[in-house]
C-alpha cells in the first residue's frame, strides 16, 4: 500500500491531500470497486466511455481518490482527493512502472503472436512449488491490463511473470518500462494484429522491444516428437540441456508442443532439474479462458465462447468442450473467423483438422467463409449451415437440439449472443453468477498467505456451497489444488465423471459406498473404530493393500471423529493391517472465525497434536496432517500445518485484514411489475406490512421455492435496484416477493434486481436473516440457473 500523499507525488502532480488513506488498488471499472476505502480511480477517456461519468457513483461507494483529465464539480464530493493529469492512461502505466521499481526480483516478460496466457498460466503451474508467484490475471497483456497486473507485485513475491501484447508499433517499449522484465519469452510471431505493421519483419522487431534489458532462455533443439500414444513426447537439447532430455505433455497439438517447448527453456534456465521439468510437465492441464458454461434447451449443456474467433482461443474452446462432454454429444456453432491475415483455405483446413480432433457430432456454420470451407464435410459430422445469423435464428429446429453440449463462437459483429439466448434453457430470469476468475484470485490470495510447502484442499461438498461442484473443481484442478473434499461419495463420483483426477477425500463415508469408493478412486474418512474395522474387512476381500484413507480425531466438535479413549485401539488395528495407507489425519476446529473461544480452539488443537505424535510411534510412513479452515487459515496461521481445507473462502465470504478476496457469487433477479398502492394497503399473505404512504410496490421474480429465506420478509431484507437499497414488503412468496421502490423513481419493470453479491454482500442477507452465509449459499434452489464466466 501506498499513502496518498506519496502516489501524488510519483505521478508528479501537486495537489493537497483532502482525505489520508492508503492505496492498494487500482480501478479503471467502476464496476470493481470492491475495496473502496483503499482505491484509487482513474478516469480514462475513450471513444465510448468517459470514466468521468462514473466518479460520483464511486464516490457514493467509498471512493476518495480520482484522476482525472477534465474539470470535476469539486465542491460535490467534498471529501474526494482529485488528481489532474494530461493523460490518465499515461499516470496509471507511470505509477505502475514506480511500483515496479521497488523490486528486484526475477520477473518474466512474455510476449508474441499465440500462446501468451498459456505460457504464463503453464510456468504458474511448473513453477508454483517453487515461488510465490505474481502473474498477469486473466489475459491482462494491454497498455492497460500490464500497469494494473504490474501492481499486484506484493513483498511476498519472488517471481513475476507478465504479457505484454501490442497492435501497433510504439507500444512495446511503454510497456517495457512498465514490466522491465530481466528474462524474455518470444511464443511466436503470427497473424494476430497483423493489420498493425508494415510486415511481419516489423512485428518482430517491435515486440522484441520488450527484451531491450532482459535475458532470453538459450533455444533447445527439437529432436523427435512422437504423438502416436496420445500425448506427446518431445526430445531436445541445447546449451542447457547439452546430453538431451525429454518431456510428456498430455497434449498432441502443435501449438501446445511449442508452448511446451517455452516453457522447457525457461525452466531449465532456473536451473530447475530436468527430473523435475518432467515429472511436472507431465501434469500440465488445459487453460481455460473468458468461457462462461450454461444450462440450454432439452438438457444440453452451452459453452459460451461467442465473443471471440482466432485459433488459440478456439483450441482452447475445443480443449474446454472435451472436458465437459462427459456422455453428452458434442456440437459446434461456429461463424466466419475475421481478419486472419491468413490465406482463407489453408487456414479454415486447420480449423478442419482442429474439429475432427474433438470429435464432433454436429457442426453448424454461420457465414459464407465458413459455409464455403465446409460445404463438402458431411461425411465428417451432421452438418448444417447458413449464411448469417438472422438466417439461423430464423430456421433452427430449437426441438433438434438434445442432450448436447454446444460449443458457441465466433466473431464479435456476428451477434452470435443471440444464437445463446436462443438455445439458452428457458428458466425465470433469477440466476445465480459465479465468478470462476474471482475463485482462482480467492484461492491464490490463500495459497500465497500459506508456507511454501503447505497443501490446499478445496471444500466443493454440497454442490460447492450451492455454486456447482464441478465446474468449480475443474477451475481449482487447473489452478493447481492438492486435493478436494466432499460429503458423500456420490459428489465424488459426479466429480469424477466430470473429468477430474485430483484426489478427493470423502468426509462422510458410509459402508453401503466402499465399492464405490475404490471404483472411483475415492479416498475415505475413517472416523470410528468401527468404520475402520468394516472397510478394512472389506480390502481384505477384496485383495487389496495400501488404500489411502483419512482418520477423523474428535478434538472437540463432537461431530464424527476417533475419541480418545479409543486411540490405543485404533493404533493397534492401523499397526496389524497392511489394507491402509494413511494419507492423513484431522480434525474440525468449533469456533475458529471466534476470538473469544480461542482458548478452546488451543486446546483442540493440542490434543489433535498428542493424537499425531501417539500415530508417528506407530506408523513409518508420513501422513498429512490438517486442522483449520478458511476462517482458521486466516486467524491461526500457526495451525496450518501441512495442508488447510479451504471453503466458503473460496467464494470471497470470509472477512480478512490480509486476504484481498473477492466475492465470486452474485444473486440476480429483475423486476416482474410495478405498481402505485395507496396508504393503508397491505402487501402480500396475511397483510402483515400495511404501507403508510403511497408506494411504488414493485414485484420481483423471486420466492421461498429458489430458497431465499422467507425471514427476509417485512422489512427485515433489502435489495439493491440501480444501485439502491429497497425494502422488502410483506411475506416473502413461493416464487416472487415484494419490495419498496418509491425512492427510487427510475426503476422500470425487466430492471436488475441484485440479491447479493459484490454491492450488497451475503454476509449481511445472512445477518438479517439471522442465519449464516453458509445457509444462504446452499439453500439457492436447483431451479435457479448457474451461469459461469471467466475472463
Amino acid at each position: 500500500m501506498y499513502p496518498i500523499q506519496q502516489v501524488i507525488k510519483l505521478l508528479g502532480v501537486d495537489t493537497p491531500v483532502v482525505t489520508d488513506h492508503l492505496v492498494e488498488h487500482l480501478l479503471i471499472d467502476s464496476r470493481s470497486a470492491f475495496s473502496p476505502a483503499h482505491s484509487l480511480f482513474f478516469a480514462i477517456t475513450t471513444s465510448r466511455r468517459n470514466g468521468h461519468d462514473y466518479i460520483a457513483t464511486l464516490y457514493k461507494k467509498g471512493v476518495r481518490s480520482f484522476v482525472i483529465t477534465q474539470q470535476v464539480d469539486i465542491a460535490s464530493f467534498p471529501f474526494a482527493n482529485f488528481i489532474k493529469v494530461d493523460d490518465a492512461v499515461a499516470a496509471l502505466q507511470k505509477l505502475a512502472a514506480a511500483h515496479r521499481a521497488q523490486f528486484s526480483i526475477p520477473v518474466i516478460g512474455i510476449t508474441g503472436s499465440n500462446g501468451k496466457t498459456i505460457v504464463k498460466e503453464w510456468l504458474f503451474q511448473l513453477l508454483q512449488p517453487d515461488f510465490k508467484i505474481v502473474r498477469s490475471p486473466k489475459s491482462f497483456n494491454s497498455q492497460l491490463g500490464v500497469p494494473l497486473s504490474v501492481w499486484e507485485l506484493k513483498s511476498h513475491h519472488d517471481l513475476a511473470i507478465f504479457e505484454a501484447g501490442i497492435s501497433q508499433p510504439g507500444e512495446m517499449e511503454r510497456l517495457e518500462k512498465i514490466i522491465q522484465p530481466t528474462i524474455g519469452i518470444l511464443t511466436n510471431i503470427g497473424d494476430a494484429h497483423r493489420e498493425g505493421f508494415l510486415s511481419m519483419e516489423q512485428k518482430e522487431q517491435e515486440k522484441r522491444k520488450l527484451f531491450s534489458h532482459a535475458t532470453m532462455p538459450p533455444p533447445l533443439t527439437l529432436l523427435a516428437v512422437d504423438t502416436a500414444v496420445g500425448y506427446s513426447i518431445i526430445k531436445a537439447n541445447g546449451a542447457l540441456l547439452p546430453t538431451g532430455g525429454s518431456i510428456e505433455i498430455p497434449f498432441t497439438d502443435a501449438a501446445s508442443i511449442q508452448n511446451a517447448i517455452r516453457c522447457w527453456e525457461l525452466l531449465l534456465l532456473l536451473k530447475i532439474p530436468q527430473s523435475t521439468i518432467a515429472e511436472r510437465m507431465r501434469g500440465l492441464t488445459s487453460v481455460d479462458m473468458r468461457l462462461s458454461l450454461k444450462r440450454g434447451v432439452h438438457h444440453c449443456q452451452l459453452i459460451n465462447d461467442s465473443y471471440s474467433a482466432d485459433l488459440s482461443s478456439l483450441e482452447i474452446a475445443l480443449s474446454f468442450l472435451k472436458q465437459q462432454a462427459g456422455s453428452l454429444k458434442r456440437t459446434a456453432i461456429l461463424s466466419d473467423f475475421m481478419q486472419t491475415g491468413q490465406n482463407p483455405r489453408e487456414f479454415y483446413a486447420r480449423i478442419q483438422a482442429l474439429l475432427e480432433q474433438v470429435p464432433l457430432a454436429r457442426l453448424i456454420t454461420i457465414g459464407p467463409a465458413m459455409g464455403t470451407a465446409f460445404s463438402a464435410t458431411g461425411n465428417l459430422w451432421q452438418l448444417e449451415q447458413y449464411p448469417d445469423t438472422t438466417s439461423f435464428l430464423a430456421q433452427a429446429q430449437l426441438r433438434s437440439f438434445r442432450d448436447e453440449i454446444i460449443l458457441i463462437k465466433g466473431a464479435r459483429n456476428f451477434g452470435l449472443e443471440q444464437v445463446v439466448t436462443l438455445l439458452e434453457e428457458k428458466v425465470h430470469e433469477t440466476r445465480l453468477e459465479i465468478d470462476l476468475q474471482a475463485v482462482v484470485h480467492n484461492y491464490n490470495q490463500y495459497k500465497q498467505q500459506l508456507k511454501k510447502n503447505t497443501k490446499v484442499m478445496g471444500m466443493v461438498k454440497a454442490f460447492a456451497y450451492g455454486s456447482g461442484a464441478t465446474e468449480i473443481a475443474h477451475v481449482l484442478q487447473f489452478s493447481g489444488i492438492d486435493y478436494f473434499g466432499v460429503a458423500y461419495a456420490d459428489e465424488g463420483v459426479e466429480l469424477r465423471k466430470a473429468g477430474i483426477t485430483t484426489p478427493i477425500l470423502v468426509m462422510n463415508t458410509e459402508p453401503a459406498a466402499f465399492e464405490t469408493l475404490l471404483n472411483y478412486q475415492l479416498e475415505p474418512t475413517l472416523f470410528s473404530v468401527a468404520l475402520l474395522d468394516a472397510f478394512d474387512q472389506f480390502l481384505q476381500q477384496q485383495g487389496i493393500t495400501n488404500y489411502p484413507v483419512h482418520l477423523e480425531i474428535e478434538t472437540g466438535m463432537n461431530r464424527l471423529g476417533l475419541t480418545e479413549q479409543d486411540w490405543s485401539l485404533v493404533v493397534r488395528r492401523l499397526a496389524s493391517t497392511s489394507s491402509f495407507l494413511i494419507q492423513s489425519v484431522f480434525s474440525h476446529l468449533a469456533a475458529s472465525e471466534d476470538q473469544a473461544a480461542d482458548a478452546y480452539t488451543y486446546k483442540q488443537f493440542e490434543l489433535f497434536e498428542s493424537f499425531v505424535q501417539l500415530l508417528n510411534t506407530t506408523v513409518d510412513t508420513r501422513f498429512i496432517r490438517h486442522i483449520v479452515n478458511s476462517a482458521g487459515a486466516i486467524r491461526h496461521p500457526a495451525m496450518e500445518l501441512d495442508m488447510v481445507r479451504v471453503g466458503i473462502g473460496l467464494y470471497g465470504i470470509e472477512k480478512s485484514p490480509t486476504l484481498n478476496l473477492i466475492p465470486a457469487i452474485t444473486l440476480r433477479s429483475t423486476i416482474a411489475q410495478i405498481k402505485t398502492i395507496p396508504s393503508g394497503s397491505g402487501v402480500s399473505y396475511n397483510r402483515k406490512t400495511i404501507v403508510d404512504r403511497p408506494t411504488r410496490l414493485a414485484t420481483v421474480r423471486v420466492g421461498y421455492a429458489d430458497g431465499y429465506p422467507r425471514s427476509l420478509g417485512n422489512r427485515k431484507g433489502q435489495v439493491l435496484v440501480q444501485e439502491k437499497l429497497a425494502p422488502l414488503l410483506g411475506s416473502i412468496c413461493m416464487d416472487m416477493f415484494m419490495i419498496d421502490v418509491t425512492d427510487i423513481p427510475r426503476a422500470e419493470v425487466g430492471d436488475e434486481v441484485i440479491l447479493f453479491g459484490k454491492e450488497l454482500s451475503v454476509e449481511q442477507v445472512a445477518d438479517w436473516a439471522s442465519t449464516i452465509p453458509y445457509e444462504i449459499l446452499t439453500g439457492i434452489s436447483q431451479r435457479v440457473k448457474r451461469v459461469y464466466f471467466q475472463d
